[in-house]
């Protein structure tokens, strides 16, 4: 059986695997002709199957009170309404501008949990923590030059981003010492089904959509696997401090990396191969 203080790696494993993976094939359905913004909802979708799994784990009996529903509906707002944000920043911004600065979100997140929680960790996670938010940045970091985009905005949107997401974690670690983590997923689905007619309205029609089996069948196997790392996140923040799976999840790029240079066939950039490598000896640090 495996011990509860190990229990956080093997979540935050399934985490990164699953996120890794989904990575490298989200854009399939998009460069078929499935819009990003329609692709959300058939995330939102995905997330209600693996809710009434966690619904079945704890018999149905969800966390009801006023407290569980707050702290389930914030960090479910964080999450969604984060990504919903991050669609209109990258209409109106640099993509390798925007991803390098919101994937350090953990820094906040780690922030957070330090002043609000105590949470404390070894030398040697420390040092894969800052590893980790290494590796992050230059995983995430895309050369290019940002022709055609101007004003202040798109800046402002992934301050918010970047604000939304630091805090979900933290408030999904600090809602765990008070309510279940499945009902906490049954929230962050709802939130997420709430706020789908949003991504349906930011959805450019003018163009023609693939409905077709690569267009939203296929998208949402491929979702399906960000809403199972979703909910074993969760997990991992039952039994884990947020301080160390918060980095550990966000090395998913890594898995991203690896499977785009199979699937297809392209040479890393330095800036990916140097994240790949320092992101390997975080792993072995954050593990300890």
């Amino acid at each position: 059986m495996l011990l509860d203080h190990k229990k956080w790696l093997l979540y935050a494993f399934i985490t990164t695997l699953f996120w890794g993976i989904w990575g490298a094939l989200i854009e399939i359905p998009e460069k078929a002709g499935f819009p990003a913004t329609l692709g959300y909802i058939v995330w939102s979708l995905t997330m209600v199957p693996c809710a009434v799994v966690a619904l079945i784990i704890i018999k149905w009996k969800l966390d009801a009170n006023l407290r569980s529903v707050l702290l389930g509906s914030v960090i479910g707002l964080l999450g969604a309404g984060g990504q919903l944000i991050l669609f209109q920043a990258l209409r109106e911004g640099p993509a390798y501008l925007i991803f390098p600065f919101i994937s350090l979100f953990p820094i906040l997140s780690i922030l957070l949990s330090f002043l609000f929680l105590r949470e404390k960790a070894s030398k040697k996670q420390l040092i894969g923590m800052g590893l980790a938010l290494t590796a992050i940045f230059f995983l995430s970091y895309q050369p290019g030059h940002a022709n055609g985009f101007s004003g202040v905005s798109w800046i402002i949107l992934s301050a918010c981003v970047f604000i939304m997401w630091g805090a979900q974690t933290f408030v999904m670690k600090f809602a765990n010492n008070t309510m279940k983590a499945e009902s906490i997923f049954f929230y962050m689905t709802a939130t997420a089904l709430l706020l789908s007619p949003f991504a349906f309205m930011m959805t450019d029609f003018s163009v023609p959509i693939n409905w077709n089996l690569k267009g939203p069948y296929l998208a949402f196997i491929i979702h399906l696997m960000n809403a199972v790392g979703a909910l074993t996140l969760v997990y991992a923040l039952r039994y884990g401090k947020a301080i160390v799976v918060v980095p550990m999840t966000g090395l998913s790029p890594i898995i991203t990396v690896v499977l785009s240079l199979i699937i297809y066939v392209v040479v890393p950039a330095w800036t990916i191969s140097l994240g790949v490598g320092i992101a390997l000896t975080a792993i072995y640090f954050l593990s300890e």
